[in-house]
């Protein structure tokens, strides 16, 4: 029997990788629903090739025009089209792949709907952890990580007691200024940040990234998937992205994922989980990869992490603050109105004005969200 998926963000990056699996694995997945922002020519592409039996569009006009094009699909448009998807009746595994806080909303009606989640969306965890985490407990539903770094603690872990691990250490490439000076990140330009040198995703991700909060952000995800302390999770600087992360245990023993940097294989597994399928990778080559360094964070390059860190440590509302914040910093960054640098002084500016709270509502959780984007886009 075919797992049925539904596929929220299918025209982004992680989307259109889970339909090159389910294409690749089509005796064994079945795509049932589509849902996207805007981007309706490849979501009609997408649709004429995997005939799902329902399509949301986010924007109301877009989705009247893909209507005109497929007029056999049902097609529904904004949130209530996400929800709609994210809860289809049909489906059994829902991948959230939307980038942004805009799926927190249809993250939390598929768990209602007792959906296996793929979560590739990590501003869900971010936002609202405590929440989101409780609802997975009560709903009995897994969610099943699909960034690559939570995936390989998934599979390290698999098996293990929480209370053998010592450290969770998620590994970052350190983007595309890692070798640049301090001064001269005064002067990048958005082109350049959108320029990944290990992985092919969004200018969104990207520019994060760059940043580096990228990777303060999945510190934050690890703490609510892997329910584990703060202080137990740490990152390191990989060049190679060959290890995606490693576990630690209280014995001194060592466990390490090792894959090329290709995001179908967190999306396979997650996908198939808990078998495991043959892969659309070529076997690893040792020979050629045979070096792999690692270096500690430089955090006055890279000040969102250490922002990131402290969220993180300081818990409530603090990550939700920062991640709506920083979502609008970056838009301003890719349209020319602030520089890369600001992106983190303005978001150090922004965390130390917040008062937090205590987010366990759903109300609670986009209130602190509406509010960090607005005084972001005064900044």
């Amino acid at each position: 029997m075919r797992k049925k998926i539904a596929i929220l963000g299918s025209t982004g990056s992680i989307g259109q990788s889970t339909l090159k699996v389910a294409r690749h694995l089509a005796s064994d997945l079945e795509v049932v629903a589509l849902a996207a922002k805007s981007n309706i020519d490849l979501l009609e592409r997408q649709a004429r090739e995997f005939r799902p039996k329902l399509i949301a569009v986010y924007d109301p006009l877009s989705a009247q025009q893909l209507r005109c094009r497929l007029p056999d699909i049902p097609i529904l448009s904004g949130m209530d089209g996400l929800k709609a998807v994210a809860a289809f009746p049909e489906s059994d595994f829902a991948m959230l792949a939307m980038t942004g806080s805009i799926g927190l909303t249809p993250a939390i009606c598929a768990i209602e709907a007792g959906k296996q989640i793929g979560l590739a969306n990590k501003e869900i965890l971010v936002c609202a952890g405590e929440l989101v985490s409780q609802l997975a407990k009560k709903h009995k539903v897994p969610i099943l990580p699909v960034d690559s770094e939570h995936s390989a603690l998934f599979q390290c872990l698999k098996g293990e007691k929480s209370a053998s691990v010592r450290r969770l250490i998620l590994t970052a490439s350190g983007g595309p200024f890692l070798h640049k000076s301090l001064d001269a990140l005064s002067s990048v330009t958005p082109e350049e940040a959108k320029v990944h040198p290990n992985w092919s995703m969004g200018p969104k991700v990207t520019v994060d990234c760059s940043t580096l909060i990228n990777k303060g952000l999945e510190l934050i995800e690890a703490r609510w998937l892997f329910d584990i302390e703060p202080d137990r999770i740490e990152a390191i600087i990989h060049p190679q992205s060959r290890i995606h992360s490693f576990v630690e245990f209280v014995d001194g023993s060592m466990l390490a994922q090792v894959s090329d940097p290709d995001m179908i294989l967190p999306i396979q597994y997650a996908l198939t989980y808990p078998d495991r399928k043959m892969g659309l990778l070529a076997p690893y080559d040792f020979v050629k990869n045979h070096t792999l360094t690692f270096f500690p964070p430089d955090y006055r390059k890279f000040p969102c992490l250490q922002i990131a860190m402290q969220s993180l440590k300081e818990g409530r509302s603090y990550p939700c603050f920062l991640n709506a914040a920083n979502e609008i910093l970056v838009e301003r960054f890719l349209k020319g109105d602030i520089s890369w640098k600001e992106i983190g002084s303005k978001l150090d500016q922004l965390i130390s004005s917040h008062h937090p709270q205590n987010l366990l509502t759903l109300e609670a959780v986009l209130e602190v969200d509406g509010q960090a984007r607005k005084k972001a886009s005064v900044a």
